[in-house]
């Protein structure tokens, strides 16, 4: 199952992605594979994970060099072990981080394979979690294909569930299929959820969650702690276990 986790900067998906991962990873019983697509790559540091090598390093260093790659050395094949190289594996789950957007020249040659490599190592996995880019960027550009479940995290103003419905529109428009699409509402108070339930059905969401602002988190980032050194019994991992048990084959 590969499920990735949108929505707009400043909600918190991040936070929901490295829960999620820790969620499935308590259960010591699936191989997990956690992607980073985010330019800003947060995700390593809330799962407490450093990468030295990034796809985006890659990509530029190959395409610097695709003329003088030795004699039997194919473009893919080299790419394929690069990529492998960059897979940082952990007794939990392995990462992947996308790392730096493409700069000034054709990457689509490139961007192509590199896509049909990940799609290939995805396979090997049971679970895929993918923190996207923030807003609407990496579907436009149709970076997020072939997702089981999408999760479009919130804050707890209309407008987030707006940008979520605008999601789900232009995933439409583009013919990007997800067999579901839920609402996540992140750093929800008292008297906030039942009105932004009313919002996202009134746009043909269903909200599948709610998280509630939690001080170990807001600690936790501040100090630039891994989020999978929070406290077992934390609200915030609780509800997101809350949420794995719901979409989880």
């Amino acid at each position: 199952m590969i499920i990735a986790v949108s929505g707009k900067g400043g909600t918190g998906k991040t936070v929901i992605a490295s829960l999620l991962v820790r969620s499935l990873a308590e259960r010591n019983a699936y191989d997990i594979l956690a992607i980073d697509s985010d330019p800003d790559s947060n995700l390593p540091d809330a799962l407490g994970v450093e990468v030295e090598r990034t796809i985006g390093d890659i990509r530029e260093e190959l395409l610097e060099k695709r003329d003088s790659l030795p004699p039997g050395v194919s473009w893919r094949s080299q790419l394929e072990y690069e990529v492998m190289r960059a897979l940082v594996e952990t007794e939990s789950f392995d990462l992947l981080s996308m790392g730096r957007p493409e700069g000034p020249g054709c990457y689509c040659a490139a961007n192509h394979v590199l896509r049909e490599i990940i799609d290939t190592m995805a396979g090997n996995y049971d679970y895929v979690i993918i923190d996207t880019e923030a807003g609407l960027e990496h579907l436009s550009r149709r970076t997020t294909q072939n997702v089981d479940v999408m999760l479009v995290v919130t804050d707890t103003s209309k407008r987030g569930i707006t940008t979520a419905a605008r999601i789900k529109e232009l995933a439409e428009e583009l013919n990007i299929k997800f067999d579901s699409i839920y609402v996540v509402i992140n750093r929800a108070t008292a008297g906030t959820e039942e009105k932004l339930q009313e919002y996202a059905g009134e746009v043909g969401l269903e909200v599948i969650g709610t998280v509630p602002e939690d001080e170990n988190v807001r600690m936790y980032d501040h100090e630039g702690r891994p989020l999978m050194e929070l406290p077992g019994d934390t609200p915030a991992l609780r509800a997101v276990r809350g949420i794995a048990e719901k979409i989880v084959r």
